[in-house]
């Protein structure tokens, strides 16, 4: 399919210009604000050093940059990402009374036994979960309930846990625009309406596209990085007795020892509040309405999720009767706590560059757009890595686009490409994931930008462009 400008006065002074990526950094011939790009650095660097000090490293050299864009630049700081540190906390919770119950040994033992047979499956089974969630629930952060389960698996048998978390993660992200009830779904197809495009039209083409760009993805992914065996980092923890009595069991002790009535228990109450966090964001009328002033307001899936995982957590302890220290003392709410403290810091501090510069942002990419219709894939993948907002980037460019008369099946075969999260390392999953796999083998590399979600992501957004634009074009 071509794409071309319908001749109308919104798109008359549009000219060709056969470096539209200069217009990325130039808008109308001025050189987008040097003071971002100073004020971005300043944001990598701290990433970098957070990540090389490792533990809660991340998460307080946030605090530096934040210190420095308000106090430095008068940058005034957003409001801290409150309902992802909970959702975490409270998914934390639960995960970690069912750790304390032996109800995660139990889940590891069963995963064992599946696994035994052909261990690369969970590569392709993780994703598989996560994309579910976030197709039934709306929202990517679901996630947050099975990446300590996918970390411990793949650890205990002897598998990458980077192979698995990273493929999880990035289909989470991805499955929103293919959840009929996800915000960015929703917005396309109210903006798409008037050219006779239904919700059916949009999801025919982004399901089975990110189904198939994801499947395709992880068959390289879980080829990436040395097996656990041979990795030096990994090995080298092995020989420090903290890290072994922290972390490590005996496989075989694992897989014979008894299993008490409350380890199963605890995994049937953390898998039903999973599954009715899931339920909840499928069927919004389960969920409580309430009277505002602003009239009724539906309760959001932030409130839900961190309801239902504290309330888990709390049958869990009434139920099952864990040791209280063993929850706090175990490698999951460690994990946990440091997930917390990262995207407290991290993700605050780009919250608040973006914030600051997002007229400017904005202006730069659509002009890029307005410039050259054809980069509108990259277009979107720009603006939602600055932005980290799907609905967000949706709200701002495909009016730009309709207007410019980009064809519709363009704009719904590029439609994922507003998934561009995982680009920079700051994303409240991406962070949850590094702090769960406790070999290290999911990590910040040395250069920030050469990190374990990189080349997953770009596969998968790769393999999800090529196919939505092959069944855009055979649809339409």
């Amino acid at each position: 399919m071509d794409i071309r400008c319908n001749a109308t006065a919104a798109s008359a002074d549009i000219r060709f210009n056969p470096f539209p990526l200069q217009d990325f950094f130039t808008n109308n011939g001025v050189f987008m604000s040097t003071m971002f790009f100073i004020q971005f650095a300043i944001v990598l660097v701290c990433i970098l050093i957070g990540a090389q000090v490792g533990g809660i490293g991340l998460g307080v050299l946030g605090g530096i940059g934040l210190a420095v864009l308000a106090f430095g630049f008068h940058l005034e700081p957003t409001s801290p990402p409150i309902d992802v540190m909970l959702m975490i906390m409270a998914v934390v919770s639960a995960a970690a009374s069912m750790q304390a119950s032996g109800g995660l040994d139990y889940m590891i033992k069963i995963a064992t036994r599946v696994l035994h047979r052909n261990p690369k499956y969970i590569t392709f089974i993780a994703p598989m979960v996560t994309y579910l969630f976030t197709v039934l629930a709306g929202t990517g952060h679901v996630a947050y309930s099975v990446l300590p389960v996918i970390a411990e698996v793949s650890r205990r048998n002897g598998i990458r846990p980077s192979r698995p978390l990273t493929m999880a993660v990035i289909a989470s992200q991805f499955a929103i625009v293919a959840s009929p009830i996800a915000a960015a779904v929703v917005a396309c197809v109210t903006y798409l309406e008037p050219q006779h495009i239904t919700m059916a039209d949009v999801l025919k083409v982004t399901v089975p596209s990110t189904i198939l760009g994801i499947g395709l993805a992880c068959i390289f992914v879980n080829k990436l990085g040395k097996e656990l065996k041979d990795d030096p980092h990994y090995q080298a923890l092995l020989k420090d007795p903290e890290y072994v009595e922290a972390n490590e069991k005996d496989s075989t002790e694992v897989s014979n020892a008894p299993v008490s009535k409350a380890a199963k228990l605890s995994v049937g109450i953390f898998l039903a509040a999973a599954l009715l966090v899931v339920v909840m964001g499928a069927v919004p009328e389960l969920r409580p309405t309430f009277q505002t002033e602003e009239g009724p307001k539906l309760m959001g899936m932030a409130h839900t999720i961190e309801i239902v995982m504290l309330s888990a957590a709390a049958l869990i302890i009434l139920l099952c009767k864990p040791n209280g220290n063993a929850i706090t003392k175990g490698s999951v709410f460690h994990a946990g706590m440091r997930a917390v403290i990262a995207v407290f810091g991290v993700a605050w501090l780009g919250d608040t560059l973006m914030h600051g510069h997002l007229t400017e942002v904005k202006e730069t990419v659509s002009h890029l757009v307005e410039t050259a219709p054809w980069t509108f894939a990259f277009a979107l993948f720009v603006l939602s890595v600055l932005v980290n907002s799907q609905g967000a980037t949706v709200a701002t460019l495909f009016p730009i686009g309709i207007s410019l008369g980009i064809p519709a099946p363009i704009i719904i075969g590029t439609f994922v490409a507003v998934n561009g999260y995982f680009f920079i390392p700051n994303y409240g999953p991406i962070i949850a994931a590094i702090d769960f796999d406790s070999t290290g083998s999911t990590k910040i590399g040395k250069f920030i930008f050469n990190h374990s979600f990189m080349i997953p992501g770009l596969l998968s957004m790769a393999f999800s462009l090529a196919f939505g634009l092959l069944l855009a074009n055979y649809f339409f």
